[in-house]
């Protein structure tokens, strides 16, 4: 499960979140939608460790990830929004160096790594350079390694965007699939659709503070039946 407690973080003057709170639960997928500047990323790079909030907290699996970043990040599996893979490592060796990260090793990191690369059909890429590979490789690539070591808890940002449609549709199913085993998943996206569809629990953010929240057949009910009106509802409410 993980857990943002008025979660709050500034830059300058400028406030990116503001006292946010949510809670993704186990065995569900929840989408966190905004408009560009909402504040999405800069939430899940505190969960993710990369940023530390000014005030609040967040908890992955129970683990505070200020006073205990490395139980935080056992347990969390991250793809950002750009993959960052190497350029000179091939696939293979980039969700192999992960799984090293991670304290995998020997024979179970190798049948890890070729379940993965089966599971999202690489294997035919997985010698290549990154600097080889197309963007949606990359991304696949990407999402491997946040899936090396098996967490429970799994935060995408913006996980399909460049994939085309068969690549989309694998990935909605693997995220079925970790939902249905018990994960918790987290991501971001701009796909009103795609949240629609995939998620069982929606939180809304505008200007850095969570502006509704639920399932997104609540949420569209209450808005003229789609998800859509919803949301623009929810960010007119915010706008300064």
């Amino acid at each position: 499960m993980i857990s943002a407690e008025r979660l709050t973080r500034r830059f300058g003057a400028t406030t990116a979140v503001d006292a946010l709170s949510f809670v993704a639960p186990d065995g569900a997928i929840t989408g966190l939608l905004g408009a560009n500047g909402a504040g999405k990323s800069t939430t899940l790079r505190m969960l993710a460790t990369v940023l530390r909030p000014d005030d609040g907290r967040a908890l992955i699996d129970g683990r505070d990830t200020r006073s205990d970043p490395l139980g935080a990040r056992e347990r969390l599996g991250v793809m950002p929004a750009v993959s960052g893979i190497y350029r000179e490592l091939t696939a293979r060796e980039n969700v192999r160096y992960y799984g090293r990260l991670q304290g995998l090793a020997g024979a179970a990191l190798e049948r890890r790594i070729d379940e993965l690369l089966f599971r999202l059909e690489l294997e035919g890429c997985a010698g290549r350079r990154g600097r080889e590979l197309s963007h949606g490789q990359r991304v696949k690539v990407g999402l491997a390694r946040a899936l090396v070591h098996a967490p429970r808890n799994v935060v995408l940002d913006e996980p399909t965007n460049g994939l085309d449609v068969l690549a989309i549709r694998s990935l909605r199913q693997l995220l079925r699939e970790l939902r249905a085993a018990g994960h918790c998943l987290l991501f971001s996206s701009h796909v009103l659709s795609e949240v629609a569809e995939l998620c069982d629990r929606v939180v809304v953010i505008a200007r850095g503070r969570v502006v509704a929240e639920g399932s997104p057949d609540a949420l569209a009910g209450a808005h003229g039946a789609s998800l859509e009106s919803a949301f623009l509802a929810a960010v007119s409410d915010r706008a300064p």
